[in-house]
């Protein structure tokens, strides 16, 4: 069986501000055309297809159209993962699933399978923990307990339809081996967020969901990550898909990369550098988050670092240290200077330039104000 793997579309988000919704459609028609060129059985979705629970309307009307392409070409299995809404996605799954996609989020359901050809596969949604640790009956708290409880009741079924049938798991969780980035919403709540790798043992394949890079935990255990950077954390992740071909004799897995609306990249120096040094030419069509490193916060910095790189979108401003700071605590270093300083330094930081002699006396008659009221307390 040929599956195509794929998680964590967060249809409807955004890039700080920059509007992704042509870049997730140019996605969508670059999946639809590799399900048609490589003849995939099965495209599994693992979990977050939205990037909140009440996703806007046309993040639902690309999805929907989106699912109406793919059936025509292959069996759609997908799960909710945490930004997902369960009640909404789920939403008319037992009539999904005459036309061959199904939508599995309810946790009750795990060890019923989705047959496709041979194998079974099964969808784990996102589990909270807090929420099926009562019905399940679990002594233990946290992800790991909670997951491994699902693969029981998957390995359950597994084991009644015998040792011939290959099995496929959908998850949705923070398996250790990953790596995290900046853009996944924190599932540590109700318990520790990681799970071993081992939960999955004797699995034909599992499909993860959850991280936004593409990993092989295992040769048998992977994550897809996301379609789009959705952080500059992402700056060096290469994203895409896995083409995974199931056989009697092990995992055939092959990386497929997905369409790069816009570089991201990081980049840092003094204005001065930035605006003028030739080096940074090859980041002048990026989207960029961009750290000045200025003794003194420069004025009107982003109007001035747009007119070269006109898609900057984060500024950052981080003041080299002297020798002297190396190692030292915020509150070391400001010690030994006055409240009227720090105060203005404050200043000078939101308003992009020095305090005035006029506001320096305002700062200075408020500190003598709290002075005589502590005094008469």
């Amino acid at each position: 069986m040929r599956i195509l793997h794929t998680s964590d579309w967060h249809l409807g988000r955004s890039f700080h501000r920059e509007d992704l919704m042509a870049a997730q459609q140019s996605f969508v028609d670059h999946l639809v055309e590799t399900v048609r060129a490589e003849r995939v059985d099965c495209v599994l979705i693992s979990g977050d297809v939205y990037d909140r629970a009440l996703p806007p309307v046309d993040a639902v009307r690309l999805f929907d159209d989106t699912l109406g392409r793919l059936k025509g070409l292959a069996r759609v299995v997908l799960i909710a993962g945490n930004h997902d809404s369960t009640r909404r996605l789920g939403f008319g799954s037992a009539l999904m699933d005459d036309a061959g996609v199904h939508v599995r989020t309810d946790f009750a359901r795990v060890g019923e399978p989705v047959m496709v050809g041979d194998a079974a596969v099964y969808g784990i949604p996102y589990l909270e923990p807090e929420l099926v640790r009562q019905p399940w009956g679990l002594d233990e708290r946290g992800h790991a307990a909670t997951l491994a409880e699902a693969m029981r009741r998957v390995r359950a079924d597994a084991a009644r339809r015998g040792p011939g049938v290959p099995t496929v798991v959908l998850a949705h969780a923070f398996v250790t081996g990953g790596e995290a980035s900046e853009s996944e919403r924190d599932i540590s709540v109700g318990g520790s967020s990681h799970v071993p790798a081992s939960v999955f043992e004797g699995v034909g394949y599992a499909a993860l969901g959850h991280l936004h890079g593409a990993w092989a935990v295992t040769p048998r255990v992977r994550y897809s990550g996301s379609p789009l950077a959705y952080s500059f954390s992402e700056e060096r992740h290469v994203k895409g898909s896995w083409l995974v071909d199931l056989r009697a004799d092990g995992v055939a897995a092959e990386f497929v990369e997905a369409p790069v609306p816009r570089r991201i990249a990081r980049i840092r120096g003094r204005i001065d550098d930035l605006l003028s040094d030739g080096s940074f030419d090859g980041y002048e069509d990026r989207w960029l988050q961009i750290t000045l490193t200025d003794p003194r916060r420069p004025s009107a910095a982003m109007e001035r670092l747009r007119r070269r790189f006109p898609h900057a979108l984060v500024l950052g401003f981080e003041p080299g240290a002297g020798a002297a700071d190396a190692g030292r605590t915020w509150s070391e270093r400001v010690r030994e200077r006055s409240e009227l300083d720090v105060a203005g330094d404050f200043v000078a930081e939101v308003t992009d330039g020095p305090a005035s002699a006029a506001e320096r006396g305002l700062l200075h008659e408020a500190f003598e104000h709290c002075r005589r009221k502590e005094a008469l307390a």
